[in-house]
């Protein structure tokens, strides 16, 4: 299983971003997808979970900012960013588990101005 990640970039206090998770294999509709991040010299940590369903949670620190979704047709999950903040910057990573975690090549996102 292949997880590709892309959408990342440099964007202004306030600016918005969409990331993409391409899932290599049809499995992507029985499995949730998690994106995490990693921040410099920080652990990752976890961001956001979205059901085969659609239900999505969130972390605190993302709540109302970030929002989920999904086209199970298309193997791909998206993971819309508004309203970004100096502290959102990290490079953004995507997981499915199926038995094992597979993980995305992470996406760089940088908040600044």
């Amino acid at each position: 299983v292949q997880l590709q990640a892309s959408g990342g970039g440099l964007v202004q206090p306030g600016g918005s971003l969409r990331l993409s998770c391409v899932v290599s294999e049809s499995i992507f509709s029985f499995r949730s997808l998690a994106w995490y991040r990693q921040a410099p010299g920080k652990q990752r940590e976890w961001v956001a979970t979205i059901s085969p369903g659609g239900y999505a949670l969130y972390a605190d620190s993302v709540k109302g900012r970030f929002t989920l979704s999904r086209d199970n047709g298309g193997n791909t999950g998206f993971l819309q960013m508004d309203n970004l903040r100096p502290e959102d910057t990290a490079v953004y990573y995507c997981k499915i588990t199926d038995r094992i975690d597979y993980w995305g090549q992470g996406t760089q996102v940088t908040v600044s101005s």
